[in-house]
């Protein structure tokens, strides 16, 4: 497939993240893109603003993180702001963002969830079919 991809990964929580990645990236290969490009931010609550920094040179993004719920409400607006930004822009720019970023009560729950790299990369694919058909 013609066509370029960003994935940004968070490092924070980065066992799980990196193993997200993983999944993303062995999916995006089947596909044959032209270009796949890793970009790391500290948290996941800088991937929306790196993605509307890059938007103009990519044809799709998937973001991957990880937030795990403590003790205060900072999970639930983190949350919220992350999943509202990346929605706009991904609306904005009329530009496929695959959303594997976890939410999580507890590291524990990450196991099962691995594979959502993998489903935020076909998401994205599919989504670059319709752009191409359509």
């Amino acid at each position: 497939m013609k066509k370029k991809i960003c994935i940004v990964v968070s490092s924070y929580n980065g066992s799980t993240t990196s193993k997200i990645y993983l999944s993303a990236k062995k999916e995006l290969k089947k596909y044959k893109f032209n270009k796949v490009k890793l970009v790391k931010v500290p948290g996941a609550f800088e991937i929306p603003v790196v993605i509307s920094k890059l938007i103009n040179k990519y044809d799709g993004f998937i973001a991957i993180g990880c937030i795990i719920k403590g003790e205060t409400t900072n999970f639930n607006l983190i949350s919220r702001a992350i999943t509202n930004g990346i929605m706009n822009i991904s609306i904005n720019s009329k530009k496929p963002i695959g959303n594997a970023i976890l939410t999580l009560l507890n590291k524990k729950q990450a196991y099962t969830r691995f594979n959502r790299g993998k489903e935020a990369a076909i998401a994205v694919t599919e989504v670059l079919k319709i752009n191409k058909d359509g």
